[in-house]
């Protein structure tokens, strides 16, 4: 599919076989940073949400029984397939979500890279014997594939929100129904194409576009559906997971983040602005891990936010087509309200705006959706942007005197994603981190999304994990078989 197309001729992958809507209705691709319509897309509803169950609840008998080292060489196949695409994707991704190029093309290695973890971990499905009191029984724990799931993904990651899910999912043994979010369907499309290529199975993996309320609707009242598996906001995740408990499927849930930053006066004052801005800025700040609270200590807080401001003003915003763009626009035009509210309520309740705090026009882009990166200084917890998720370049900066202080305003939110910690200080970063109420804890380090690791969070900001040796305990149940035996 050429991305210079206004209409895709590939959309549903259903069974095996690409398909349209019946309906007329379609959804609008526009580029974030041009404002321009760069595809049209099929709308698909509560019919091609039921053709995709069909597909994969009768592609998962013979799925789960497919030897897992079989399942194992696809999935290879299909990371060393994923790196041949790598420029593509990546062009697909930049054009219907706007990051930049260089952001675009580390999004398809690191997905690319969940998918090797998991085709590695598919051979490593253990079962137990446990030895029982009765010497006539032979008791065992047996892993299974826990049947056909469907998976929700967000925007703001349209590849490796995919593999994510998918890998694992298929490593297991279960078949999946995926709905990407309808801003950046182009990346998923590409995706499927690349299924196809690799050969999977007719039913095994299914793409539908379209109607969110419908398809959710659909997936969720199916019997046949054993588990969901959603990225987005706490507000959808927490309706999907209401519908999910009506016939108790299984659930795993990434949900919305307000992520703090502590930043004590011993650490490495440099190296942790650098990790910080990057951290912030990248895609636009649109992450559910991005530092949303950044408490300085009193004593370096002026120097700190000096020097964010020096850095900053060194980065390029533009179109992230262009090599040289260090910070893209965010989605659309919502997102750009959402920030320029979020920064209008600090300055009216007492913040210090120290740059940015503006809709951008950008040169070649004029109809784009760019935000000024922003920093606030002097903001507390009466603003609003202090316990609202802002999805937005906008770097808050807020100060403090005493450990236990900034522990109890760290964990003062209803998320609980990523948190993250800077000091030089071995015993301060043991004492902060486990008083730390979230799931995810960065010593020195903001780079939280990694293969090895254990994706997700704690409290509203949901349950569950992804990558990591867990997880394909996720997509799994655990079978009791107890036998007698004649002597």
């Amino acid at each position: 599919m050429s991305t210079k197309e206004k209409q895709t001729t590939k959309e549903f992958f259903i069974n095996g076989v690409w398909q349209t809507a019946e309906e007329n209705s379609t959804i609008d691709v526009i580029n974030p940073a041009t404002g321009e319509c760069v595809a049209h897309v099929s709308k698909g509803g509560a019919k091609e949400a039921k053709l995709a169950i069909d597909a994969a609840s009768e592609a998962f008998g013979a799925w789960k029984k497919t030897p897992a080292r079989e399942r194992a060489n696809l999935l290879w196949n299909l990371y060393e397939k994923v790196l041949d695409y790598q420029e593509e994707l990546a062009e697909i991704m930049t054009l219907e979500a706007g990051k930049p190029l260089k952001q675009s093309r580390m999004e398809v290695l690191n997905g690319a890279e969940y998918i090797r973890w998991n085709a590695e971990e598919a051979r490593r499905i253990y079962g137990t014997t446990v030895e029982s009191m009765d010497p006539s029984k032979r008791l065992q724990l047996k892993k299974e594939a826990i049947g056909p799931v469907v998976a929700i993904t967000p925007w703001n990651f349209p590849f490796s929100m995919i593999t994510r899910k998918l890998s694992p999912a298929l490593a297991a043994g279960c078949t999946v129904a995926l709905k990407p979010a309808e801003e950046t369907p182009l990346t998923a499309i590409k995706f499927f194409e690349i299924v196809e290529e690799v050969g999977f199975p007719k039913g095994v993996l299914n793409l539908v576009i379209g109607d969110a309320p419908a398809i959710g609707d659909t997936w969720l009242s199916d019997k046949r559906v054993r588990k969901v598996t959603f990225t987005g906001s706490t507000k959808v995740g927490k309706m999907l997971y209401e519908k999910a408990a009506q016939q108790v499927k299984r659930a795993s849930m990434e949900l919305g983040g307000h992520a703090p930053i502590l930043v004590f006066d011993d650490c490495d004052l440099e190296a942790t602005i650098q990790q910080i801005v990057r951290s912030k800025l990248n895609n636009s700040g649109q992450t559910c891990i991005s530092p949303n609270r950044i408490y300085v200590h009193e004593n370096i807080v002026d120097e700190f936010t000096d020097k964010c401001k020096q850095l900053i003003q060194s980065m390029n915003v533009g179109d992230g087509t262009k090599d040289d763009t260090d910070i893209g626009p965010v989605i659309n035009e919502q997102g750009v309200q959402k920030a320029e509210s979020h920064v209008k309520d600090a300055l009216e309740k007492g913040a210090t705006l120290v740059l940015g705090g503006e809709k951008l026009q950008v040169d070649g882009c004029e109809n784009g959706f760019f935000y000024a990166p922003t920093i606030l200084k002097g903001v507390d917890e009466t603003m609003e942007i202090a316990y609202a998720e802002t999805f937005g370049p906008i770097a808050p900066i807020f100060s403090f005197k005493t450990e236990e202080e900034v522990i109890n305003k760290a964990n003062d939110t209803d998320y609980g994603l990523a948190a993250y910690i800077f000091t030089n200080d071995l015993s301060r970063s043991h004492r902060v981190s486990e008083a730390l109420e979230f799931g995810m804890v960065g010593i020195n380090d903001t780079v939280l999304s990694q293969v090895e690791g254990a994706f997700g969070g704690v409290k509203e900001s949901g349950f569950g994990r992804e990558g990591g040796p867990d997880t394909l305990e996720g997509f799994l149940e655990t079978k009791f078989i107890s036998t007698i035996i004649k002597n």
